[in-house]
């Protein structure tokens, strides 16, 4: 398989999340090789932060990326796009410290891919360390992440929350990496918003966080029910999860072959799997 970048520009304006701030992002194709990589040009000599697992700094409520004094958060969803919907290398301009939310969900981020579309680059996609030879796992108390040995790249997921509204939900997804753009991705998981329970709205306003949610860009659930429906998925919540893990996966620059199961997971849990994976690459390679 060759690599992959977008066809054309693609820009998009929206609120942060956690920051509350108006952000202007611009997608612009990017040379073979260079990867997904993020440009503060708001800030001085305009800093670099690559896509990657060694530039997490942050994973509360979302992912944060780091290079030297340069930082960007709530990356998860437009990498979640642009990874499942092919794109290997992109530059990703914007001007400020947040990338928007938008509707919640990762569609306007995926169709703008799929209205542009892709080229392929003459530049073949590394095939380095695709598949696993052994279980890899994080676990903390009853949540767990782990990636199995397995034929073909799979992301399955669970959760369970008292509030009868969500209650115990599972869902299983397989990328589509044979065909770009992905319809699968943008039918089945793009669409699904983040969401929040009630009751934890007032602390985390008071801890500085969801300072840009709202109504309009993430379901609420509360111990009646859902506060804005209706959902787009009956599951929707456990297909956001995915979303989210696609996301942070892809920061590994091109998902391992393997059965990724993840249960009442995380961000940080995200984070921990993808490391020991990055760290099993890397002793395999001195091997």
């Amino acid at each position: 398989m060759q690599q992959r970048t977008i066809a054309a520009q693609i820009t998009q304006t929206g609120t942060g999340l956690h920051s509350g701030v108006i952000t202007k992002v611009r997608i612009l194709p990017a040379e073979a090789g260079s990867g997904r990589y993020f440009v503060r040009v708001d800030l001085p000599n305009a800093p670099t932060i690559p896509a990657k697992i060694q530039a997490v700094s942050q994973t509360v409520l979302s992912t944060q990326l780091s290079q030297g004094e340069a930082t960007i958060r709530t990356v998860e969803h437009l990498l979640a796009s642009l990874a499942a919907m092919g794109v290997d290398n992109a530059r990703i301009e914007i001007d400020g410290p947040e990338l928007p939310l938008l509707d919640g969900s990762a569609t306007i981020w995926a169709q703008s891919i799929a209205d542009v579309g892709t080229v392929e680059q003459n530049s073949p996609v590394s095939q380095n360390a695709l598949s696993l030879e052994e279980p890899i796992w994080v676990r903390q108390e009853d949540s767990f992440i782990c990636a199995l040995p397995a034929g073909e790249t799979r992301f399955s997921y669970g959760i369970d929350f008292d509030l009868p509204a969500i209650g115990n939900q599972w869902y299983s997804w397989m990328p589509r990496v044979d065909r770009y753009p992905d319809e699968s991705f943008l039918a089945e998981i793009a669409p699904a918003r983040t969401f929040g329970l009630m009751h934890q709205i007032e602390h985390l306003k008071k801890s500085g966080l969801i300072k840009g949610g709202s109504l309009d860009n993430a379901l609420i659930c509360g111990s009646d029910g859902w506060v804005n429906p209706p959902l787009r998925f009956p599951n929707e919540p456990v297909r956001h999860k995915i979303l989210d893990l696609v996301g942070d996966l892809s920061l590994l620059g091109i998902f391992p072959c393997a059965h990724f199961l993840a249960y009442k997971a995380s961000h940080d849990l995200h984070i921990q799997l993808a490391k020991k994976i990055l760290d099993s690459r890397m002793a395999d390679s001195l091997i």
